[in-house]
């Protein structure tokens, strides 16, 4: 009788099923981290906008801040400053899209020349998935949050600033 060599069915079965497992308990970790990572890069990119607008406003002190989120980038390579692009972002984030998230800008609560207020807010891409929460500020610098299903237009009511 002559021996066999390799692996029996059931053998095959069994590492297949433990490989399966080990899957099932490692994906939904993977994705919770891809989430947190995506809210991180949101909460930098709000500080970054933060920062740009008071350079902005710096720079432009006729103007005031911006409204506009194209303003305070560049998609020239190189970029060269002037009112209507002001080179202190980066294309992708002068886009609106970044990491998940979608970016919007406003004028915040008034309006007029030079323009005394800004809102800057990020939504998920797709909700629960790309990102949980919904960030935003203003002028006075700080980065809120919210969870609610609604997606922010503004840096209004049911945003609590970050701990």
């Amino acid at each position: 009788m002559r021996k066999q060599k390799g692996f029996s069915l059931i053998e095959l079965l069994i590492v297949v099923a433990i490989i399966l497992i080990i899957a099932a308990i490692a994906i939904p970790n993977l994705l919770r981290a891809r989430m947190a990572a995506n809210e991180s890069s949101a909460v930098g990119s709000i500080r970054t906008l933060n920062t740009s607008e008071v350079t902005y406003n710096s720079t432009f002190p006729t103007v005031g801040f911006t409204s506009v989120l194209a303003n305070l980038g560049g998609t020239a390579s190189p970029c060269v400053a002037a009112t209507s692009s002001a080179c202190l972002i980066d294309s992708v984030l002068a886009a609106g899209t970044k990491s998940g998230y979608v970016f919007g800008m406003g004028a915040g609560a008034t309006t007029g020349t030079p323009q005394p207020t800004y809102d800057v807010y990020t939504n998920p891409q797709v909700a629960n998935q790309t990102g949980i929460r919904s960030f935003c500020s203003f002028e006075d610098a700080v980065v809120r949050a919210t969870t609610t299903a609604s997606a922010l237009s503004s840096c209004d009511g049911g945003t609590a600033p970050l701990s």
